[in-house]
């Protein structure tokens, strides 16, 4: 059977696909009855297989411009007002959007949520999304019924576990998984949940700018039990490996949990690796926010950023202005 590439990720597939099983793209008749013409390597002439679904050649490393598609969450935008909003992006050389957020408002309430789906799993994608929908869900019933605690926050995690390890059978070769990070903010406190490596940051417009989690990595597990010193460690090729997730192969651990009161006011935000693998310090994310006035125009501003930086990965930001 004749093979061809999907028209938007480029991921080989077969003449009666109806779908990409990688990005989902419909592959239409058309699409299958005139495939695109082999264009391979415009540096090296490598092969067309030797450009990798990032577009990159496999021989000499030059980045293939293929034309792609444009896809339904490259890049999505909640602006809820001028002092809640939340951006994801694809960045520049993932070929699909894994990240995914939900956020939410009511009169005493914000709820916070940032997904990142683990690219070494399959449809890492869908395991976001149906994260953070199942955590916002249960938070959204949660401040309902009154006042948050640390408990309500590993409620809905473990609702997001629920929903994440239920998208394919637990016998399957890495299952669609994802890190969470996830906040409710009521009476200027923030209770704060994560699995994995997303963040959560305060920057005060008063100073006192701080990380407020705690990856659960390789790296900090090592420095944590005293195996390593924090530069041997990160020096190690499994330094940025998370240890905890949501999905199938998860192992069943609780969140990490805790309460942070906001000293004052100031930029409450979450995200994905995608922006702190370029943006980690605290007080250099404070200088690259300082004069911006409102959190659309922030989260736009950190994605910008990290794109212009090389947007490796996904970008998800979630800013609350309290």
């Amino acid at each position: 059977m004749l093979t061809l590439e999907c028209p938007s990720c480029q991921t080989a597939v077969l003449t009666d696909d109806r779908f990409c099983e990688v990005c989902g793209t419909p592959l239409t008749p058309t699409i299958a009855a005139n495939p695109p013409p082999p264009s391979g390597c415009p540096k090296c002439g490598a092969p067309t297989s030797a450009i990798d679904p990032d577009g990159y050649c496999d021989q000499c490393g030059f980045r293939h411009q293929a034309v792609r598609a444009s896809q339904e969450f490259d890049h999505l935008v909640v602006s809820l007002n001028d002092r809640f909003a939340a951006v994801s992006d694809r960045g520049i050389h993932h070929h699909q959007n894994e990240d995914f957020f939900a956020i939410g408002e009511s009169s005493a309430s914000q709820i916070l949520v940032v997904c990142d789906g683990v690219s070494s799993s399959i449809a890492p994608q869908t395991a976001s999304q149906a994260a953070a929908k199942a955590a916002c869900q249960g938070l959204n019933h949660a401040v309902a019924q009154g006042p948050i605690a640390a408990a309500t926050l590993q409620a809905a995690i473990d609702q997001a576990q629920i929903a994440t390890a239920g998208l394919t059978d637990a016998a399957a070769d890495d299952p669609p998984s994802t890190t969470i990070v996830a906040a409710v903010v009521q009476n200027g406190v923030a209770t704060i949940g994560w699995l994995g490596d997303s963040r959560a940051y305060w920057i005060g417009q008063d100073g006192g700018h701080q990380l407020l989690t705690q990856d659960h990595s390789w790296f900090n597990e090592q420095v944590d039990r005293g195996q390593l010193t924090p530069a041997e460690a990160h020096r190690d090729p499994k330094a940025h490996a998370i240890t905890r997730w949501l999905g199938a192969d998860a192992e069943v651990e609780p969140a990490s949990t805790r309460n942070f009161p906001f000293p004052g006011p100031g930029y409450f935000i979450l995200c994905s690796d995608g922006l702190w693998n370029y943006l980690s310090d605290p007080d250099h994310l404070a200088a690259l926010i300082a004069g911006s006035s409102d959190a659309p125009t922030i989260a736009q501003k950190l994605v910008d950023y990290a794109n212009a930086k090389g947007g490796r990965d996904n970008i998800t930001i979630a800013v609350l202005i309290t």
